[in-house]
């Protein structure tokens, strides 16, 4: 059974950081591309991140690009989301998500499995 739990969100003020953890269980970590996605309130879901197989490779919406970092252990079967310079605009749940893949895709569609989500709040 594939988990992913999702930690580490909560309230900050504007400008501040958090950094958003995801572990993963049942499946083979490193073959997965993983991904950060959020979602507020009477919005659809965004893409925020993704990250390789290998972790080489990462992908960020133009939103929080230069903002936002993501990362991944594979030893301990975890992806990051390290976000800094936080904004109200960024206030959403955030999900995060794992795809069979060889790429990183952008479209929620593709990923095959996703966490509970955890809230972020940015106060302005």
């Amino acid at each position: 059974q594939v988990q992913l739990v999702e930690s580490g969100g909560g309230l900050v003020q504007a400008g501040g950081s958090l950094r958003l953890s995801c572990a993963a269980s049942g499946l083979t970590f490193s073959t997965y591309v993983m991904g950060w996605f959020r979602q507020a309130p009477g919005k659809e879901r965004e893409f925020v991140a993704g990250i390789s197989r290998s972790g080489v490779g990462t992908y960020y919406a133009d939103s929080v690009k230069g903002r936002f970092t993501i990362s991944r252990d594979n030893a301990k079967n975890t992806v990051y989301l390290q976000m800094n310079s936080l904004k109200p605009e960024d206030t959403a749940a955030y999900y995060c998500a794992a795809d069979w893949s060889l790429g990183v895709t952008r479209s929620a569609r593709e990923y095959d499995f996703w966490g509970q989500g955890t809230q972020v709040t940015v106060s302005s």
